[in-house]
């Protein structure tokens, strides 16, 4: 996925605020599933939130704290260390700022509807909402910007009662739909092929799919390798297919012995080598001067940097 940057909508489990719309700390708690003590520890530990006080001292936390204990969770959920949270919530902020839309309303609105058929797994809604969306939007706006963002807040969601059937009603719907958009790339003898894999364990199905789909161009067939591809066989693969890239996408932390095996495993690997989604932007660091390039997270510039390569930049 790729880490494709999941946007939350506006869309929130019920909870009862106390004045001016803020939350007391408990109430958090049993939104988020993260105790008091905790919630206290990343406040005043590493700053990721700064809920407002009563004037007895009492914390209160507004929807926008609510959230952003959210992304905290799912950033430790991907295997990166509390302390190295605030580095990237700031970096996602300025990327937020920097993308701001005024189409984000219409995001939102979508999002809300689709929840509404998903909450009420009515299938054919959904198949609907989808046709509507794809006609109104290209590609990169339909799942960065619209369902991509739903589908992991409802994975996050999902040790409340009922999320996890809505989550998985809308992963194998999109699955489909984007295994057919995928198949439907034109074959001919001149496009340039290019491998994705997901790193196992460390990406969903659907995030790979999805960034098979962005990367796809005329002029470009990805070959997306099924979940659970040996990565001891990838020089085998690459021997026959003869691809002019193979990218390795992970979206959660990479451990530094991790990326010592991945380094020997891609060694006999015949063509250049792509790290993508959070897993490069995290492991940047140890990646330098060696065998593997880091492509980003964005696929717009995962895109842009492929097409530097292909072209002999």
């Amino acid at each position: 996925m790729p880490v494709i940057i999941d946007r939350a909508p506006a869309v929130l489990p019920a909870a009862e605020p106390d004045i001016e719309g803020l939350y007391p700390i408990r109430e958090v708690a049993r939104l988020t599933g993260i105790n008091p003590v905790t919630l206290r520890a990343w406040e005043r530990r590493y700053g990721l939130i700064e809920p407002k006080r009563t004037e007895s001292g009492h914390r209160l936390y507004s929807m926008t704290d609510i959230e952003t204990v959210r992304q905290v969770q799912g950033w430790i959920e991907r295997g990166v260390a509390v302390s190295k949270v605030g580095e990237l919530l700031a970096r996602r902020a300025e990327l937020d700022r920097s993308e701001s839309t005024p189409q984000a309303d219409e995001y939102a609105q979508w999002q809300s509807r689709i929840s509404e058929a998903l909450s009420a797994f009515d299938e054919r809604e959904l198949e609907r909402l989808y046709g509507q969306i794809f006609s109104s939007y290209p590609p990169q706006i339909v799942f960065n910007d619209v369902f991509m963002p739903l589908w992991q807040l409802l994975l996050r969601q999902q040790d409340e009662f009922g999320r996890t059937s809505e989550w998985l009603l809308l992963d194998s719907f999109l699955r489909s739909r984007v295994l057919h958009r995928l198949n439907m790339q034109g074959a001919t003898e001149h496009v340039q092929c290019v491998v994705l894999v997901g790193l196992p364990e460390l990406c969903h199905e659907l995030q790979l799919l999805v960034t098979g789909l962005l990367l796809a161009r005329n002029d470009r067939a990805i070959r997306v390798l099924a979940v659970g591809q040996p990565l001891n066989e990838l020089s085998l693969i690459c021997e026959k297919v003869n691809p002019q890239a193979l990218v390795l996408l992970g979206t959660r932390a990479l451990s530094p012995s991790r990326i010592e095996r991945l380094l020997r495993v891609v060694h006999g690997v015949s063509c250049a080598v792509w790290l993508a989604g959070e897993a490069c932007e995290l492991a940047h660091d140890h990646l330098l001067d060696s065998s593997i390039g880091c492509l980003g997270c964005e696929p717009g510039v995962m895109s842009q940097r492929l097409d530097a390569y292909l072209k002999g930049a």
